[in-house]
């Protein structure tokens, strides 16, 4: 296209023509830097997610593994109340007891 009639001509378009190339390869390095970057920022994103859902499955378990705790613990509580009053409080005494020479204990190892 430009290598027939004038040969000035020729020599502007060929250099207008590698200012847009120029212009161009930086502006496609620019674009290749800032998809680099939101490829890696993707990949610790993807790894943080899959860390934070095994972290809640744990806690899924751990809850669950509570839950069925307090369920026990309930059942037995009811188990108490159907006995006589003069049990239960007996009971909580023994257990009020074990839980103060409990503290006594770890506040006398500090």
């Amino acid at each position: 296209v430009g290598d027939g009639a004038s040969g000035g001509h020729s020599g502007y378009t060929n250099s207008g023509y590698s200012v847009y190339e120029e212009e161009n390869e930086r502006l496609t390095e620019s674009l290749r830097t800032k998809v680099s970057a939101i490829k890696s920022l993707t990949i610790e994103i993807q790894t943080e997610v899959k860390n934070q859902n095994k972290m809640l499955a744990e806690m899924d378990t751990d809850f669950d593994s509570a839950g069925g705790l307090l369920a026990a613990t309930m059942g037995r509580l009811r188990t108490l109340s159907r006995g006589s009053q003069t049990k239960l409080l007996c009971y909580m005494m023994l257990f009020s007891l074990f839980v103060f020479f409990v503290i006594y204990w770890i506040i006398k190892l500090r």
